[in-house]
């Protein structure tokens, strides 16, 4: 695989950090510019970041001293210097779809992990084990943009991940018909912390802002096909979400109750779950995990902070599962909302495109 050179615009948040640690050694990728608002422009990533480091691990050394752009000012400056930008900027949406657009338009693919352009009809919304095949909407959109190069792909929300792959390969075999799931959310997913948000110690906040309508609609684009141009949304299955901010620093936990048009074994479940893989275990892309679903036999896991690190973070781990009264079967999932869910799923893309030739 050849070598690119890569920006994060929107180095300086939470996500952004996320990824400046994952792209900092990455086989195929070398970050050459770093970008935030005009308030960090001008000073090394070090100063504008300051206490605000949020991450576990240092910072990138190679990557300190490296001078802060202004997202929006510098963008010709920034696509100069790159192949291709990560994007996980917090500002409104219009302005966030302007944004993107623009860098797509000046031939900069982007890999956004921003919700605002998750609902153009044009733009993939991909988890790349999941509908890889949607990458095929990038030649109409880039027809509409007028790029031969440029064009935007997004991930979607952080607390579909847990529970969306495990859903995914059931339905393709039983048909499912409905599903309820509520999420634990942890603090990063609001980009904080618990020295920066003390009211979460000892307790539980019951709304995310979005969160549950995201939960509820952006499966049925993943679920979509392309027609005419367009990612058509899925009908079905139907779903219904309640999406809960819970004192953990990071990882995802999902209560999923489900319901087939042919209702497995438990059996055939968890056969299913033990052999789903998808096109980036195929193409041993660096950030797949090689055991994408995990089952736990214990009644107790899996438990967030014992397994939102599982492969990187980039697996999803599950347990739990037994019939119920009301739907075919309930069950528990977990998965790391920065690094699954955020980042992670993020590179994970940029590194499906680039094996897929977007990029060239």
């Amino acid at each position: 695989m050849k070598n690119y050179n890569v920006g994060i615009i929107g180095a300086t948040g939470m996500v952004g950090q996320r990824f400046a640690l994952l792209l900092a050694d990455h086989p195929w990728f070398k970050v050459t510019a770093l970008a935030a608002s005009s308030r960090s422009a001008g000073k090394t990533y070090y100063e504008a970041v300051g206490n605000r480091w949020a991450m576990k691990s240092p910072m990138p050394e190679n990557l300190k001293d490296m001078v802060i752009s202004d997202a929006e000012k510098d963008i010709e400056e920034i696509v100069s210097k790159v192949d291709f930008v990560f994007c996980a900027v917090d500002m409104k949406k219009d302005e966030i779809r302007a944004l993107e657009e623009k860098y797509a338009r000046l031939e900069c693919p982007v890999i956004s992990n921003n919700s605002a352009n998750r609902f153009t009809p044009d733009v993939p919304m991909i988890i790349p084990e999941i509908n890889p095949e949607h990458l095929e909407i990038i030649p109409y959109q880039r027809k509409r943009l007028g790029t031969k190069r440029g064009f935007i792909a997004v991930k979607s929300n952080c607390s579909l991940q847990s529970y969306v792959p495990v859903l995914y390969p059931l339905d393709e075999k039983f048909g499912i018909d409905k599903c309820l799931v509520c999420t634990y959310q942890a603090i990063s997913g609001a980009g904080k912390t618990f020295e920066r948000w003390p009211e979460i110690l000892d307790n539980v906040i019951p709304y995310i802002g979005g969160e549950e309508e995201k939960s509820e609609q952006e499966p049925l684009k993943i679920w979509g096909e392309i027609k005419d141009g367009k990612i058509i949304p899925a009908e079905n299955p139907k779903f219904t979400a309640q999406c809960l901010r819970v004192p953990v620093s990071d990882g995802h936990l999902a209560a999923v109750f489900v319901s087939f048009k042919k209702k497995p074994s438990k059996e055939e479940i968890l056969e299913i779950w033990k052999n789903f893989s998808g096109e980036p275990q195929r193409l041993c892309l660096p950030h797949a995990p090689k055991q994408f679903i995990n089952y736990y036999e214990e009644n107790d896991m899996p438990q967030t902070k014992l397994c939102r690190d599982l492969e990187g973070g980039m697996a999803i781990s599950t347990g739990r599962l037994r019939e119920d009264t009301q739907y075919d079967y309930k069950f528990v999932c977990v998965s790391h909302n920065t690094l699954r869910g955020a980042a992670g799923g993020g590179v994970l893309l940029a590194e499906l495109l680039c094996a897929k030739g977007y990029m060239d």
